[in-house]
């Protein structure tokens, strides 16, 4: 269910975003709230599951995961629950996006070296045909959600 955010709710969520572990009277500060309302304006956005949780961005690279791709997968079958037991099992699997189109799934996928990521397609591969893509960069990490546009202008 989408919940009505008001600009407010868009300003705490944008900061939250940028800094998940700010104390509530900065939070307070920046959004121009009490402290007490925006603790509660925060419990009613975790309670509403509009905020899912809160967690550290880690560099892969300090971390030895220096290998970073996107795998693409089609799955001819219609018994997903073997391949989703294997992405619950392998902690190099970052991500996984179940799509519309030629690709059923979309994983984003961290290992150690080129052998881990063999390793982690070819495990893939079992359950239909995969195309991996090595990440160069990111030009643009997740940023999360921002206030929605209103109206779109015509070009």
């Amino acid at each position: 269910m989408t919940e009505s955010l008001d600009e407010t709710d868009w300003a705490i969520l944008t900061e939250l975003q940028n800094d998940g572990r700010i104390a509530f009277t900065e939070l307070a500060r920046r959004v121009n709230l009490s402290a007490s309302a925006t603790t509660e304006r925060v419990r009613r956005l975790e309670a509403a599951e509009v905020i899912t949780g809160y967690r550290a961005e880690v560099d892969l690279e300090r971390t030895g995961y220096g290998v970073l791709a996107v795998v693409r997968l089609k799955y001819p079958g219609t018994r997903h629950e073997p391949l989703h037991r294997l992405i619950g099992e392998r902690s190099e699997i970052l991500e996984c996006l179940r799509t519309t189109g030629d690709d059923c799934y979309v994983l984003k996928v961290a290992t150690t070296s080129m052998a881990g990521l063999e390793e982690i397609v070819d495990a893939l591969a079992q359950f239909g045909s995969t195309t991996t893509n090595l990440v160069l960069s990111s030009t643009l990490p997740f940023r999360g959600p921002q206030v929605p546009r209103t109206r779109v202008r015509p070009l």
